[in-house]
């Protein structure tokens, strides 16, 4: 069973539906206050933790810092 073919016209409004919902999106994330965001974020941290996702998360930071480095060094020469 394929995919039933979308026409231009289909493929426009389904187009133009998404950049409204990033609109919309886009315009709740500027009106959330900074004490939500921030519970959010914390929200996140603790999920993470629970989840075992930390020690994961660690596995490439030495590289990503070194990685870093090098760009640093490399353009504030």
């Amino acid at each position: 069973m394929g995919a039933i073919p979308m026409t231009k016209e289909q493929a426009r409004q389904f187009k133009e539906r998404w950049e409204l919902v990033n609109k919309v999106t886009i315009e709740e994330v500027r009106r959330t206050p900074v004490a939500v965001k921030l519970q959010q974020l914390a929200l996140m941290y603790e999920a993470g933790q629970v989840l075992g996702w930390a020690g994961r998360l660690r596995e490439g930071e030495d590289e990503v810092r070194e990685r870093w480095r090098r760009l640093k060094e490399k353009f504030h020469a």
